[in-house]
């Protein structure tokens, strides 16, 4: 079992839940990561952050498959919809956006009150990443995580961030 974290160090991070060590970093972000989100199928894991890009990367080998642009505010949350084939990206520019995951193309755009619209076009179940039933709110506090809304509490060992949301 893995979880994925995203913070003010730009880089995305799988830990390993059973021991908490950092298994891998992705790096290539240029500003403060602000949403991640892996696909259900785990293959895929979606990053989001403050320069404005939203970024895809293969879960198994760390590679970034899509640099996503197009929005000209940092990206505040991103998710898959539910058959696997689109992502959806919402900014602070009060665009949301529909990419293609398969090829990295956006598909479409509209403004943050064509949310549901969009949501609807794309299959998404919802933007409020924590009503997926995969995610985990957690709180960084300096170096460690604390996680919310689940039984368990787990401190992940070698975090150098803040941030506020995990998925896995």
């Amino acid at each position: 079992k893995h979880v994925v974290s995203g913070s003010e160090d730009k880089d995305v991070r799988l830990w390993s839940l059973d021991s908490g060590e950092c298994l891998r970093t992705l790096t290539g972000h240029t500003g403060w990561l602000t949403t991640v989100y892996v696909s259900a199928d785990s293959k895929y894991v979606i990053s989001g952050a403050r320069d404005d890009t939203v970024r895809v990367w293969a879960l198994n080998s760390g590679e970034c498959v899509h640099t996503l642009t197009g929005h000209t505010e940092w990206v505040t949350r991103v998710c898959v919809s539910a058959d696997g084939k689109n992502i959806v990206s919402e900014s602070r520019d009060e665009s949301v956006r529909v990419w293609s995951l398969e090829s990295g193309e956006c598909v479409r755009v509209g403004d943050a009150s064509d949310l549901a619209a969009a949501i609807g076009a794309s299959g998404v179940p919802g933007l409020a990443v924590a009503k997926e039933k995969n995610t985990i709110r957690a709180l960084l506090d300096g170096r460690t995580v604390r996680f919310y809304g689940t039984q368990m509490v787990l401190s992940l060992k070698g975090c150098d961030g803040t941030g506020a949301l995990l998925t896995g």
